[in-house]
């Protein structure tokens, strides 16, 4: 069992286990040493987002890796898709990202890419923690072998001339006012820029970071900004990024949202009529809208499911050969352009079928129906895990739900792989049966582990 890693990386708060500069060195002199083969001279890029921890946690992985005898590349802010493309770019041998995504300032995550800018799967996590927990001390470089450190200052030109090249040649954005929403994070250069390059009218908000306002009130996860931006200037659409910009959630000219589900069933339309579209479907995971399924299912094309996490939608995409894949929070995997989430590339997506359509965003981007759906966070207090979902009075509501639910809907129950919460998730197509079995569920894991507090969504 990885006991380090969760679904996306390590993952705490800041100066707190296991978000210390010395954790944070010793993961860097593990990934060092498990990449380390062969007689070339080694490299591992490094990226980080606007958190106040990055300044402490990217001098600790930056000593540990050299350390090992690997050279370390620094490119400062970018998003987490930039790191991927930048390692597969620059033939490094790792990429690392400084970032806890959504979450607020005071926590921070380290991910982890290989040399194709693919996330590490479960056994190479595995093993990176059996080096740390084993002892590292007898693969440090000797002194001559040491690595050397330097900062790429042309990085973010290059990601945005990459994401320039995902749109159709010849087309461009002229007469499109877009809202930008940056979350203050990794994006707050360069979305902006490759917007207004393409020819938008640009809004950007979240754009001046502090260190500290990451994800506050703004970004994919707290969206009233973007679409009273949207509202306010007369906005085409609005785009939200999260704060390493592998997500985008979007909304229209009137300041409906458009999520993740509702992007991939555009562009899976979109690429299905081009014959573009490969393997059986689209991949996604549990967490995505039945509606969607329905949709697919329409155009004779499947909706593939995996457990929550991109990085196991990536492993799905791989082995059925798909080349379309992604999360509902807005994570959207689009391998012919890149190894992971992009929230740019997704968004732009979107934008070519807004150009090409010559109708309002509203009349294109809204492609389904979604069912009812309703999810509920339940925050455990410390000493309590996620085993409560196995209590005799929790595994009672969670049958009953599931009895009333039948065949119209689905329950899903699971532990957060990167917060101490148990999620609680229903949908089907009587909203107020929905309600209600979410309420009884929440009740019964209140009444056993009595956390500190929950919250809709």
């Amino acid at each position: 069992m990885r006991k380090l890693f969760g679904t996306d990386g390590v993952r705490g708060r800041a100066n707190t286990e296991p978000m210390t500069a010395e954790t944070a060195m010793r993961v860097g002199m593990a990934a060092g040493s498990y990449f380390t083969r062969g007689d070339h001279r080694h490299a591992v890029v490094i990226g980080k987002d606007t958190r106040l921890s990055g300044y402490m946690l990217e001098p600790a992985l930056t000593a540990g890796f050299i350390s090992m005898g690997m050279d370390v590349v620094l490119v400062g802010p970018l998003p987490t898709p930039a790191v991927a493309m930048l390692t597969r770019s620059l033939r490094a041998d790792l990429g690392v990202m400084l970032s806890a995504s959504h979450n607020p300032y005071e926590d921070n995550g380290i991910k982890l890419f290989g040399p194709d800018g693919f996330k590490l799967s479960d056994d190479a996590e595995r093993e990176i923690e059996n080096l740390i927990t084993n002892g590292l001390t007898d693969h440090l470089a000797p002194p001559s072998g040491l690595g050397r450190a330097r900062r790429i200052e042309d990085a973010s030109g290059r990601y945005i001339e990459f994401v320039k090249n995902t749109f159709p040649a010849g087309r461009r954005l002229e007469g499109l006012k877009i809202v930008v929403d940056c979350a203050h994070g990794a994006a707050y250069k360069v979305a902006p820029t490759v917007l207004w390059e393409l020819g938008a009218e640009v809004i950007a908000i979240g754009v001046q970071p502090d260190g500290t306002n990451i994800n506050r009130d703004c970004g994919s996860t707290s969206t009233a900004a973007m679409c009273k931006a949207v509202s306010e200037h007369g906005a085409d659409l609005g785009m939200a990024l999260d704060g390493d910009a592998d997500r985008v959630v979007m909304c229209d000219e009137h300041g409906n949202l458009i999520d993740g589900d509702q992007v991939m069933a555009l562009i899976a339309g979109a690429w299905h009529r081009a014959g573009r579209l490969k393997g059986p479907g689209v991949v996604a995971t549990v967490m995505s809208n039945l509606g969607l399924e329905r949709h697919l299912a329409g155009m004779g094309l499947e909706l593939l499911r995996t457990k929550v996490g991109d990085r196991y939608v990536v492993e799905t995409m791989r082995e059925r050969q798909c080349n379309l894949g992604g999360e509902q929070s807005g994570h959207v995997i689009l391998t012919d352009y890149a190894t992971t989430g992009d929230g740019l590339v997704a968004g732009l997506q979107v934008l070519a079928a807004v150009v090409a359509s010559g109708r309002p965003v509203s009349e294109v981007a809204r492609c389904f129906q979604p069912l009812p759906q309703l999810l509920r966070n339940v925050r455990l207090s410390p000493g309590v895990n996620g085993a409560i979902v196995d209590h005799p009075a929790v595994a009672q509501a969670i049958r009953a739900g599931e009895a009333r639910l039948a065949n119209t809907g689905r329950l899903l129950i699971r532990k957060s792989g990167t917060e101490p919460l148990i999620r609680v998730m229903a949908e089907g197509e009587d909203e107020s049966l929905v309600r209600t079995v979410v309420d009884d569920i929440v009740g019964a894991l209140q009444a056993v582990a009595a956390p500190a507090r929950q919250g809709d969504r």
